[in-house]
């Protein structure tokens, strides 16, 4: 028994290194399981509309996100419209990473909170956000308000768009940043 359990948490231990994104702290003797284990790109290949951003692949955003982000990229370029996906799906440990970092960098969790949340609340982690660039493109998508099914939900993120169905019917109001959102 005892060898089957020493084989089964390292063959466990084996597959999380083959996911293990970001840093983490472990806890010994608690069990780690990442409830949504696909992860998105860390970063792509550098935007052409603008160096400074990088251009992901839609790769873990949920199917019908990933269908209404292929419509708008086509419906976009129809229009002359360029876009690149700065950032897309995260998985628990990216998006936690992403958190830390903004923590340190604004010093607190309430601050970093108000540009980055924490995996539990992130749609980014649930597949449903994308932040695009350039901001001029984030602008094209914006002015569409939500006619297909994307929308700007935040004042402080000009570059944050999230996918509904339903905001075919209009965008809903802007919060003025994350925070407001929980």
């Amino acid at each position: 028994m005892r060898t089957t359990l020493t084989l089964l948490v390292t063959l466990l231990i084996a597959v999380g290194a083959l996911f293990y994104i970001g840093p983490t702290t472990p806890v010994p003797g608690v069990a780690y399981v990442e409830l949504v284990n696909v992860t998105g790109d860390d970063t792509g290949p550098t935007c052409p509309l603008d160096q400074r951003y990088v251009d992901e692949a839609p790769r873990g955003l949920r199917d019908d996100v990933l269908a209404a982000w292929n419509t708008l990229k086509a419906k976009a370029a129809a229009e002359g419209v360029s876009m690149c996906l700065n950032d897309g799906k995260r998985s628990s440990q990216q998006q936690q990473a992403e958190f830390d970092g903004a923590v340190r960098r604004f010093g607190s969790a309430e601050q970093a909170s108000k540009y980055v949340l924490t995996p539990e609340a992130s749609n980014h982690v649930k597949g449903i956000a994308a932040d695009i660039q350039p901001l001029a493109s984030a602008s094209w998508v914006e002015r569409g308000n939500g006619k297909f099914g994307w929308c700007r939900r935040y004042q402080n993120e000009p570059w944050h768009f999230e996918y509904d169905p339903s905001y075919v019917n209009g965008c809903p109001p802007m919060l003025p940043n994350a925070l407001a959102s929980r």
